[in-house]
Formats: structure tokens, C-alpha cells, sequence
């Protein structure tokens, strides 16, 4: 886990910039819902169940990790049954680097997204109950 992330890039003669990591992974997480075709970050359908039990997660399905190569993104999501995966995944990679950069001034080395999951379509309650009356019609 990444402790604090500082602005070295640039000096500045009022003093020390910090970003907490808990701050790069919120931008992160709200810039790759904001892509279309994403159903849910991971974590976020697991926490409504542990909720019931009394339990909290608070894993939101993006991870940071500062290595040799610089600071990387690493997204886990679910998707919505039927998009094009690659490019949605391209499209969360953009959006979460221009929002990093734009936000905090900060150059990430990667955005890794992982699929944990395609979501199908949820049936309409309505459409189940009308195919039962036609069988019955016959």
C-alpha cells in the first residue's frame, strides 16, 4: 500500500503538497464509473450483502502500488452484459489518467484494468409473468 504520495516534480516555494492515497483511489473509482458500459466497481456489490450481516467492506475495487516504474492504477470492475470490453477497458484507462493528472498534477505509469465480472441484463418481473398467461392461452 502506498503511504502518501508527494508532488516532486516541481518546486514550490510554499511549502510540501501530499495526497493521500485513499484521495487517488476515490478519483480513480468515481472517473471509471463515469465510464459507459461499467455496471459496478468491485466491492460495491459484495459490501450491500455484508451490510446485511452487520459487516462493512471497505475495498472499492481500486488498488495502488508504487514501484521502481512509478505509481500504477490497478481497477477491478464489473461490466454490463453485451459492451465491447476492450474498449470500454481503454476508455477507463483515459479517463482515470486525465482525471489523476488533471486533479493532483500526478503522472501515473499504468491503470490496469481487471474484469472481475460481466453483469446480464435483469429480467423484467412483468415479462415473466406475461409469458406465463400465453402458455396458458394454448
Amino acid at each position: 500500500m502506498v503511504e502518501t504520495i508527494r508532488d516532486t516534480n516541481r518546486s514550490n516555494p510554499y511549502g510540501e503538497i501530499e495526497v493521500a492515497p485513499e484521495v487517488l483511489e476515490v478519483i480513480a473509482g468515481f472517473a471509471a464509473n463515469e465510464v459507459e458500459g461499467v455496471y459496478a466497481m468491485q466491492g460495491k456489490i459484495t459490501k450491500k450483502m455484508k451490510n446485511v450481516f452487520g459487516k462493512t467492506n471497505h475495498k472499492k475495487g481500486i488498488y495502488l502500488v508504487n514501484d521502481e516504474d512509478g505509481l500504477k492504477v490497478e481497477i477491478y470492475c464489473y461490466l454490463k452484459f453485451g459492451v465491447n470490453v476492450p474498449k470500454v477497458a481503454r476508455t477507463i484507462q483515459k479517463k482515470v489518467r486525465e482525471q489523476v493528472l488533471h486533479m493532483t498534477d500526478i503522472t501515473l505509469a499504468e491503470v490496469n484494468i481487471h474484469i472481475a465480472d460481466i453483469v446480464p441484463e435483469k429480467t423484467v418481473f412483468q415479462d415473466l409473468l406475461d409469458l406465463d398467461t400465453e402458455e396458458d392461452e394454448e
